[in-house]
């Protein structure tokens, strides 16, 4: 149902920007769920960040970091979400700019602009917090429709202030960024790339970006583990499940449907039983631990597809089927009683029979995958089904599709676990677009 304008007294008419805010609101459009303190996680494809950040419990030190996101829906305004949510000392950034990526660490000549935080340049944020800037207009979004931004990205550029102390971060993020020296100061408004010499391939102090949309733009997040997050996908090449099914919608319905994602690599549903700064986990705090921070907490969300489980049944988090299947049921009560009127559709389980990974690929845990499956296709707790296993699986072997196998990231035979562009291919595929944002689909139809 669409939002009516507020009344005016008689003879007053909204001027046509006041009209337009009258009939929007933020979206988030990227995200990267975060855990820490860094180098706690599952990078990709990570070069030697030793030169970046010496001392990891130091953090990063009087230098400037240029984080590379790509909007999946643009606008006219934007803001972004700083978060020191697993930091232990305050965390004081300035110097803040975003601005159209142009290769490398270079930003685009004249887009760039500066971010505020409450009128001013910076900001501290305490150790647990988050904070969104001011809305900046980009002024090369002028016609966000127009198809001309779809799959730019943007260079968001802040200089840390003194020592940030542990770092939270987004291990795979799958996408070059890039980071100044340490001690070399403040460079967010530069637009050339010569005081970037590090490349990293995770995300630090950034977990979204809005964009300003219609009222009732649908939000998609794919809430999930590394085959949410991507693992054995294309280096830089957006090729993850979330980033195909974004194109897919895109082409279906234009710039009307943000597809953000919310995997974290190695993520369980009911494990680790705690998550700390002292106590940290390479696969982040459980999906029922962060369901507020990274689906929640965002912006417009209307539907959450949930592909969780298989980490739970390896053998590093041995769960029974009965614990999983509970925190599924708890995690979709969590999401509708914080996101009233969320779609919730559940996504099954890829097989992982004879993985070349030491946790994974055995018997009992095949087994257990079988059953979280039957339990998602039933229907009991979700609003809808995707079957990723049928899109994936070798029925003759029980295993992945041999061509969804060898990892793209890094090259190799791949482990039988992750699938690659092939597989991430197929998964989006299998998706209908009216299970996931159904009042796009209808209106269609």
């Amino acid at each position: 149902m669409r939002r009516a304008l507020p009344l005016l007294p008689a003879g007053l008419a909204l001027r046509p920007a006041a009209a337009r805010a009258a009939r929007s609101s933020w979206a988030t459009v990227w995200a990267a769920s975060v855990q820490g303190p860094y180098p706690v996680g599952n990078p990709s494809a990570q070069p030697d960040q030793r030169f970046a950040f010496p001392e990891p419990a130091k953090g990063a030190r009087d230098q400037t970091l240029r984080m590379v996101v790509k909007p999946s829906l643009w606008g006219r305004q934007a803001r972004v979400r700083f978060t020191n949510a697993l930091g232990t000392r305050p965390l004081s950034i300035d110097g803040v700019h975003m601005g159209l990526q142009h290769g490398g660490a270079t930003v685009l000549a004249g887009s760039s602009r500066p971010l505020r935080f409450g009128g001013a340049p910076g900001i501290t944020i305490p150790p647990g917090g988050m904070a969104w800037s001011d809305a900046v207009i980009l002024p090369f979004a002028r016609d966000p429709h127009a198809g001309l931004l779809a799959g730019r990205k943007l260079a968001i550029s802040f200089h840390v202030v003194g020592e940030s102390g542990p770092m939270t971060w987004h291990a795979k993020a799958l996408q070059t960024s890039y980071v100044s020296p340490p001690g070399s100061g403040s460079h967010g408004a530069d637009e050339s790339e010569a005081a970037f010499p590090f490349p990293t391939a995770s995300c630090y102090f950034v977990d979204a970006l809005d964009m300003q949309a219609p009222v009732n733009t649908p939000v998609v997040v794919g809430f999930g583990d590394s085959i949410t997050d991507g693992t054995a996908s294309t280096m830089n090449g957006d090729d993850r499940w979330p980033d195909v099914l974004a194109r897919r919608l895109y082409a279906t319905f234009g710039n009307r449907v943000a597809v953000v994602n919310a995997g974290i690599g190695g993520n369980q549903v009911v494990g680790p039983r705690e998550y700390s700064p002292e106590k940290p986990f390479a696969g982040g705090p459980s999906a029922l631990m962060r369901l507020e921070r990274d689906v929640i907490s965002l912006s417009g969300v209307t539907t959450v597809v949930w592909l969780e489980g298989t980490n739970d049944f390896s053998r590093n988090g041995n769960a029974s089927i009965d614990a999983v299947l509970t925190g599924m049921r708890e995690g979709v009560r969590r999401l509708r009683e914080g996101i009233p009127g969320v779609r919730v559709v559940g996504a099954t389980l890829v097989s992982a029979l004879r993985s070349t990974s030491p946790a994974h690929g055995f018997a009992e845990q095949e087994q257990k995958r079988q059953v979280v499956n039957a339990f998602i296709r039933s229907g009991e707790v979700f609003d809808g089904a995707v079957d990723f296993d049928r899109a994936t699986l070798d029925t003759t072997s029980g295993e992945l599709q041999p061509q969804m196998v060898p990892d793209n990231t890094v090259g190799g035979p791949g482990d039988k676990l992750h699938p690659n562009r092939a597989g991430y291919l197929a998964m989006a595929n299998a998706i209908d677009p009216a299970v996931v944002v159904p009042q796009l689909a209808r209106r269609r139809g």
